[in-house]
């Protein structure tokens, strides 16, 4: 299978611009995150609102390589707005269950036993949220409108909505898969640690910015070797989280998601990202001192989702616990082959 690897760069500048023109024009955000409809509309006219959806039911046709690019676009300019909820979940749960979409702004939850979902993205400013539950032997899932459902609105600590979302009533649902639900979780683990990259690598530039320009003593922060070294480690994890990420990402649009060992570069990349963000985050609070604590600045809105992302789709114990186990399961004889992928000389 032969995938492309790069995605046009005029499309990545023109997603850039949206989100650097939209923050131009943007009062600092309030502590709560809200859809903006006019962002959304301008979004939907660009075709980047169903960006993967299949071009026969309205959608641009693209793929995952381009939606990273959107939402690590988003991430970077510190736009929070759920494309990805919306298109690279929930659309495409619609399009697997076979069921129609139209131009309604949904989100995704899955139900646990008691009927209730926890920390929903975005839930009640929704439209739709494409539901998920159990239904004796097998998952369902049906689209359901917003106000049939009790929403209790709720945020996570980079103040974007994180619902608690109950069903109140019988409803039918279109049976699926257990896979398409492993699946739908393992999107959204990636999803995560695409916009935690993101975030990462612009606390990297606010950093390098703020130390070669602010001086102290008569000289840039830049040339003292203490902020150097606070600095080098933040290009380090930064870099370390993108290399994985980018690893479980290719290997996902390569193998159209049906890699066998693709959990487990999920779970690497979510592992770095989530260490990543403890040393990236302490350090460059450091770096910018008192001044990176203020509402003024705009590093708390990169520092705030990385440390809030981290949690969400499974948390970093989760994911080195997978980990843990997964090279526990390998061996020693085996180890190898789980960090490189080969199968030749494998047991």
């Amino acid at each position: 299978m032969t995938t492309p690897t790069t995605v046009d760069p005029d499309l990545v500048e023109m997603m850039s611009a949206v989100f650097v023109a939209y923050r131009d024009q943007k009062e600092p955000d309030a502590d709560t995150a809200t859809w903006d409809p006019i962002l959304w509309s301008h979004l939907t006219d660009l075709g980047l609102t169903r960006l993967t959806g299949p071009e026969e039911s309205g959608g641009s046709g693209a793929g995952w390589l381009e939606a990273a690019e959107l939402i690590r676009a988003a991430a970077a300019n510190g736009v929070r707005i759920p494309l990805a909820e919306h298109d690279l979940l929930a659309g495409w749960l619609l399009d697997t269950a076979g069921l129609p979409a139209d131009d309604a702004r949904r989100t995704v939850c899955l139900l646990d036993h008691t009927g209730t979902a926890h920390r929903v993205p975005w839930a009640a400013q929704s439209d739709k949220i494409v539901t998920l539950w159990r239904d004796t032997h097998t998952y369902v899932v049906a689209d359901i409108e917003t106000n049939m459902l009790t929403i209790t609105p709720e945020a996570n600590i980079a103040g974007e909505p994180r619902d608690t979302v109950t069903i109140d009533s019988a409803h039918s649902g279109t049976p699926i898969a257990d896979a398409v639900v492993d699946q739908l979780l393992l999107r959204g683990a990636l999803i995560r640690a695409v916009q935690t990259s993101a975030a990462l690598d612009r606390i990297l530039d606010l950093s390098i910015t703020h130390t070669t320009e602010r001086t102290q003593f008569g000289r840039p922060l830049a040339k003292f070797q203490a902020i150097q070294n606070l600095v080098a480690d933040i290009a380090a994890e930064a870099a370390l989280t993108r290399a994985a990420t980018e690893a479980a990402l290719n290997e996902a649009v390569r193998t159209d998601w049906s890699a066998p060992n693709l959990d487990v570069l999920v779970a690497v990349a979510r592992s770095c990202a989530g260490h990543a963000a403890s040393t990236v985050v302490r350090n460059a609070h450091q770096v910018h001192g008192a001044i990176g604590t203020t509402r003024e600045h705009r590093l708390h809105e990169f520092t705030q989702p990385a440390l809030a992302w981290r949690s969400e789709f499974g948390s970093l114990h989760h994911w080195d616990d997978m980990l843990t186990t997964a090279s526990i399961t390998a061996g020693r004889q085996n180890l190898w082959c789980l960090v490189t992928a080969e199968s030749s000389g494998c047991q």
